[in-house]
């Protein structure tokens, strides 16, 4: 049997993350009470927000981009930016660095996620984004596609349904904002678990996050997850898991997860990354949810 020890994953959740970033699951509310969006407006510093959108993994990005910011205008918001960018070189451009100096939120959007990787990656423009984020000077959030890019390892694609094996799932480099997760969204919505067990059997040294439309992982300071909105986060924690056939088996063959933990959690779950720990919605802290916004002065 294969023995399998995750020191790299202990090690990358002991990690601390300083703010707030949103990883939202697609298909958010941008009709009624919009609460996935008004939250991510508060956290920016609500009337005083001053907000980039980055519509690069739309094929869109005019039409999704104004979809935003006239959301954001309806809520009152300080100022908004569009990061329109559609080439790699323009993408390289150090000027989009000055371009968002005072900004307080960023919000990418859905599309195609291997379209904005190649867009951003590496970029200086996304490795300002990273730093502020992990910094806590910004709120981040992404949204589908710009769920799918939070992590080191990123799902670029596949199928679902199956069995979990190697072909069901396509792997690429995301955007390293949250290094040490693997996010796949849109998740019970297109069946997508056998997809995400496939993903972290490759690389168990990461925690897989798989989350539902209309729904939010809110990343705090506080090493937490927090879960927002109408479905449910689900988490494979691979830390305990002593076996898997991924590495003697052909692609299309099933593979063997043992002692994986599964977790899944609804509006206002909590889940501690370096404990591995779960927590109800009641034992959670609330000190973490925006009651108002505030004001322009």
């Amino acid at each position: 049997m294969q023995q399998l020890t995750s020191p790299a994953l202990e090690q990358n959740l002991s990690q601390r993350i300083k703010t707030s970033i949103m990883v939202i699951g697609g298909a958010e509310d941008k009709v009624h009470g919009r609460e996935i969006l008004n939250t991510f407006f508060c956290r920016a510093g609500g009337t005083n927000a001053r907000l980039a959108i980055v519509p690069c993994a739309s094929r869109d990005p005019e039409g999704t981009s104004n979809r935003y910011r006239t959301i954001f205008d309806e809520m009152g918001v300080s100022a908004v930016k569009v990061v329109d960018i559609r080439e790699r070189q323009q993408a390289e451009n150090p000027v989009w660095k000055d371009y968002l100096e005072d900004c307080t939120g960023v919000f990418i959007t859905g599309g195609d996620q291997l379209r904005l990787c190649g867009l951003l990656a590496d970029t200086p423009l996304m490795e300002k984004i990273r730093k502020e984020a992990q910094e806590g000077k910004i709120t981040l959030a992404g949204t589908s596609a710009g769920a799918a890019v939070m992590g080191y390892h990123m799902i670029a694609g596949g199928g679902s349904g199956a069995s979990p094996n190697r072909s069901l799932v396509d792997m690429a480099n995301g955007l390293n904002i949250i290094p040490e997760i693997i996010v796949d969204q849109h998740f019970h919505n297109r069946n997508r678990m056998a997809r995400l067990l496939s993903a972290v059997a490759c690389y168990p040294d990461r925690l897989a996050i798989g989350i539902d439309e209309d729904t939010c992982a809110l990343f705090e300071g506080d090493d937490t997850l927090k879960v927002l909105g109408k479905g449910t986060v689900t988490i494979v924690d691979s830390r305990e898991n002593f076996y898997t056939n991924e590495s003697q088996v052909g692609a299309t063959e099933p593979l063997s997860l043992f002692n994986m933990r599964l977790h899944v959690l609804c509006h206002g779950d909590c889940y501690n990354m370096p404990l591995g720990k779960p927590m109800a919605s009641a034992a959670c802290s609330e000190s973490g949810w925006p009651s108002e916004c505030r004001t322009a002065n």
